[in-house]
This record gives structure tokens, C-alpha cells and sequence, in this order.
């Protein structure tokens, strides 16, 4: 059940959403993988400790981006933990490997690797439970968790796409220092921030392209699509055609955080300041966007 904290501010078990007191263009901020409410019966059931399973989490992210509602943009962030339920995938991607009775299904790369909608396994490949779960559960917490926060942005979204024309969701993850460089090609520089919009799939250019400029006025090096393109979250909002573009923003953790501790740097304080001038840039200039895409 919701409940108002407070004005502007919705709290659930699956999420809480911070509303602006006046909406200041189409800019939506969401962070889906910056849960942190581990359940005492999931860490029972767990092999690996507390510690080691928030190496799935984009610790802090919500932290980054938690000025926008202040500069007149909404910011969701999941309150469940991306190795207990992973938000950004389809309710259907359902693992064989952690999920008991479920029939063959279709080829999936993200459940091949353990990383379905109910994960198997948190970064390294290492694995989460001693067993399988029931279908049961998995269906418990779709119905728990997944549903509400995907029911909570659809509503955002069309909510701000009414009111505005459009909407423009970026949906906020960090990724981890050595992800970038297993991926960048010698003699290349690593990208510090890497956006994705399914090879223009899911964004318009000239949205892409403002979301490009503020990160890199910002002093951050910029990549795009590679070696992340967006996921479910991307793939099923993203509709240009329709006003409606997502974004998938990447940050490297070894810019705010300690990753193997998990714990932000002495720096996190500036580096929050230095994102909250890209937040601000992209609230303040969602009207070139629109005009622009119009």
C-alpha cells in the first residue's frame, strides 16, 4: 500500500517516488538497480554474505541523481535489491537454473548467464542460492515488487508525456571499473559514462545528443551502446515515434565509490555536485530537446 510521507514523496516496499513541486519539463529520472531493502529470509537462503551480494547493486546511484525532483524532475528510485529481483528485465525472463517447474524456455542470453529476472548469480558469475527457488516465490515477488514499480513508471510516463508532449526517462546504473576496461580496445580512452538507446532505438537523436553534451560539458568522458545498450527498461518504454525516450545512463563506479568495500569515496560529495550540474543542464535545456524533436 502507498503512503505519503510527505508531500511530493511516495513510499512503498518496491520503490519511492519524489515528485517536483512543479514539473519543469519532460525529464524523468529513475534508478532501478540502487535497491538496498535486503529481506532477512533472502539472505538466509543466500551462499554468499550480505557484503558480497551488494556487488549486483548500483550502490549510490539514487544518491547521484537524488537533486533532481529539487530542479523540477521526478526521480524513482527501486527500493528492492537488484539480486533479489532485477527491475530491469521482463517479467517473463524467468531462469530454469533458480527456478523450479518451469518448462524449456526460449534462448536468452541474460538468463544463460544467470542474470534473469530473478538472478542466479550477483557479479563474477558467483552464485546466489544453495538450491532452486519455486515458482511460487518467483511469482511472489513479481506481484510484490516488479509489477508495482513498472505500474508506477508507466503512470510517470504518461503522466509527463501528457503534460509536456513528450517524456525523456533516464534511467540511472553504475557499471563496474573493470567491465569498461575488459571492454575498450588498447590505446583507446575508456569511457567514463556510457549511454544507451539500442543504437537510436529508444531515444530520438537530438535527445541523445543533449543527454552526450551535458555529461561530457561536464568533464566526462562519453561512450555510446558499447558495452551497454540498454535493457528491458530501454527496450520496453523507449518509443520515439510516440514522444517517449529512454535513455540508459552508465556510470563508473571507480569515479564515487570504493567497489570492493562498497563505500563511497572521499570524493563522492563532489562528484554528487559535479552530476547535479549534468541534472541540471538536462532539466534546464528539456525545452531545446522538445523544440528540437519537435
Amino acid at each position: 500500500m502507498e503512503t505519503e510521507a510527505h508531500v511530493g514523496r511516495t513510499e512503498t516496499e518496491a520503490y519511492v517516488l519524489t515528485r517536483p513541486e512543479r514539473r519543469s519539463g519532460p525529464m524523468i529520472f529513475a534508478s532501478p538497480h540502487s535497491g538496498r531493502d535486503y529481506p532477512a529470509a533472502f539472505l538466509a537462503q543466500a551462499v554468499l554474505d550480505r557484503h558480497a551480494i551488494r556487488s549486483s547493486e548500483d550502490a549510490f546511484v539514487d544518491e547521484l541523481f537524488g537533486m533532481a525532483p529539487q530542479m523540477g524532475a521526478p526521480l524513482l528510485a527501486a527500493r528492492v535489491p537488484r539480486a533479489y529481483l532485477d527491475l530491469n528485465r521482463a517479467a517473463d525472463e524467468l531462469d530454469p537454473g533458480v527456478i523450479e517447474g518451469l518448462v524449456r524456455v526460449p534462448h536468452n542470453p541474460r538468463i544463460s548467464s544467470g542474470l534473469g529476472v530473478i538472478p542466479r548469480v550477483v557479479a563474477g558469475g558467483r552464485a546466489i542460492y544453495r538450491g532452486k527457488l519455486s515458482l511460487a516465490e518467483a511469482d511472489a515477488r513479481l506481484k510484490r515488487y516488479w509489477h508495482p514499480y513498472h505500474q508506477a513508471l508507466a503512470r510517470l510516463i504518461e503522466d509527463v508525456r501528457s503534460e509536456f508532449g513528450q517524456a525523456v526517462l533516464i534511467d540511472c546504473h553504475s557499471m563496474p571499473h573493470e567491465a569498461i576496461e575488459a571492454h575498450t580496445r588498447p590505446g583507446q580512452p575508456r569511457p567514463e559514462v556510457v549511454l544507451g538507446d539500442r543504437y537510436g532505438a529508444t531515444a530520438g537523436r537530438e535527445v541523445m545528443e543533449r543527454v552526450e553534451a551535458a555529461f561530457a560539458g561536464a568533464g566526462l568522458r562519453v561512450g555510446r551502446n558499447a558495452p551497454f545498450a540498454g535493457a528491458y527498461v530501454a527496450q520496453a518504454y523507449g518509443r520515439p515515434s510516440r514522444g517517449v525516450h529512454v535513455v540508459q545512463v552508465e556510470i563508473d563506479r571507480a569515479l564515487y565509490m570504493d567497489e570492493v568495500r562498497v563505500e563511497p569515496l572521499a570524493g563522492f560529495a563532489d562528484f554528487r555536485a559535479l552530476i547535479a550540474g549534468v541534472v541540471a543542464e538536462l532539466v534546464g535545456g528539456a525545452g531545446e530537446v522538445r523544440l528540437a524533436a519537435e
